[in-house]
């Protein structure tokens, strides 16, 4: 009966899906609702940045050193690291206080610019400074002081190009958002090309970094003033914004980084325990399966604004973030484990071999995520945010547990059984709960 039942609801998704992508009134219905406009355009971005990314290390990889990419590589990722670190949770804060604070909006938006700005310099230098102790192979950032200073400029430019998204999401206007992200994408396109004849690691690390210097501005003189009128970028502080967001922006961000923190660590766990070649392997199946992953967490995302913007909707716009999400997934997934052994032969035998059992993992733990991510959005919007620290907290220990207990017998394939235990797990408990207090109100005297 429940095989009958997951097929019924697989063929039912199948046919919405035909009937919304082959009828014109349809899908013109489909763009009116703006948890589904905002969705799409958020996926298309985040999409798109891989996107424009490869193509970017292909020209890397075509006019640079194999050892300059690999440079440059270190480079950027502790830019985006820095970055995330610098976002101190202003960019849920303005989400779900922004569209309600009336004329303080443009101060609420000025200020989340100027303290995530400070805290790149800041972070930055302090990275800078300790290169000697955690990455000894980028001391010539230091030790030349445009490189120093450039550092520094391109990570503020990254910290504040993110920043900038965040305000056209709580006004639900993510196109801009999608926007932004092709102008920088495709402008570091020539210039890494450009470059490579005055640079070497540091002509990409440049290109990059300018695609982002350019795209800022542009944001925010250009596009923000049509979504918010009378917004004028200027640095400030003002305490009574940062009374406000305070208390929800920075327990936000620590669910966030403890969301994420397997992310972080898995890939040094499986270096330690299993050697650089299957972390070779469990890489490029944890990036495309966080590819998947994309899916839920810009349909959560619209969700987490259309809530902030209008709770009265709250309801709603859930029961349509939850159908959104598994149209998508059915879809994607079927696919996605129907070809994961040929979908990794396009990186060698060898990756297909070893990876297609954790891409195929990773994929089931779409559909618990998804379930996941949209709690975490509904208890957002409430600001109930103990619980979204706690179920942060379990799915990161029992992913990380469980990864360390399976990697020696099981190889890569159990982290693809950690993290669907972890995210199943903590799905299951939120069923529960719902249920416990579903079934407590009705059994409730008048």
């Amino acid at each position: 009966m429940p095989t009958v039942s997951l097929f019924s609801i697989i063929k039912k998704t199948l046919v919405d899906a035909s009937e919304i992508l082959t009828s014109k009134q349809k899908l013109k219905h489909f763009f009116s609702i703006s948890l589904y406009r905002n969705a799409i355009y958020l996926l298309a971005f985040n999409l798109s940045v891989p996107a424009t990314g490869f193509i970017f290390w292909l020209l890397a990889a075509r006019f640079y050193a194999a050892e300059d990419v690999g440079v440059a590589s270190a480079i950027i990722a502790a830019t985006g690291l820095i970055a995330a670190l610098s976002n101190v949770g202003f960019s849920s804060g303005l989400v779900r206080f922004l569209v309600h604070s009336g004329e303080k909006s443009n101060q609420m938006v000025n200020t989340s610019f100027t303290i995530t700005g400070l805290a790149s310099i800041i972070i930055s230098v302090i990275f800078l400074v300790g290169l000697s102790l955690w990455s000894p192979t980028l001391l010539f950032l230091r030790q030349n002081p445009i490189y120093f200073a450039a550092f520094i400029a391109f990570t503020v430019a990254t910290t504040l190009a993110r920043m900038a998204d965040w305000p056209f999401i709580a006004w639900r206007q993510t196109r801009f958002v999608f926007v932004r992200g092709i102008i920088s994408g495709i402008l570091r396109l020539p210039l890494v090309v450009l470059l490579a004849a005055f640079f070497h690691s540091f002509g990409i690390f440049a290109s990059w970094g300018l695609s982002l210097v350019v795209a800022f501005p542009i944001s925010v003189l250009f596009f923000l003033p049509r979504v918010q009128p009378g917004y004028r970028p200027l640095p400030l502080i003002s305490r009574s914004v940062v009374s406000k967001l305070a208390r929800f922006s920075f327990s936000v961000y620590i669910s966030d980084l403890l969301w994420y923190l397997p992310s972080f660590i898995l890939p040094i766990m499986v270096l330690n325990l299993l050697g650089a070649e299957l972390n070779a392997y469990f890489y490029i199946a944890w990036s495309i399966g966080n590819l998947l992953f994309m899916v839920p967490l810009s349909i959560c995302t619209s969700l987490f604004a259309e809530g902030s913007y209008d709770e009265k909707k709250l309801a709603s716009d859930t029961q349509r973030s939850f159908k959104l999400s598994f149209l998508i997934l059915i879809i994607a997934g079927i696919l996605i484990i129907a070809i994961a052994n040929k979908l990794l032969l396009i990186f060698g035998a060898s990756y297909s071999q070893n990876g297609t059992a954790l891409l195929r993992l990773l994929t089931l733990s779409a559909f618990p995520l998804a379930l996941n991510y949209i709690y975490l959005s509904v208890k957002k919007v409430q600001k109930n945010l103990t619980a979204v620290i706690l179920v942060s907290v379990f799915i990161s220990l029992v992913t990380l547990a469980v990864s360390y207990w399976l990697l020696p017998g099981m190889g890569i394939g159990g982290v693809g059984i950690a993290y669907l235990a972890g995210q199943g797990t903590a799905t299951l408990g939120i069923v529960i709960s719902f249920l416990l207090k579903k079934s407590a109100s009705i059994e409730k005297p008048e």
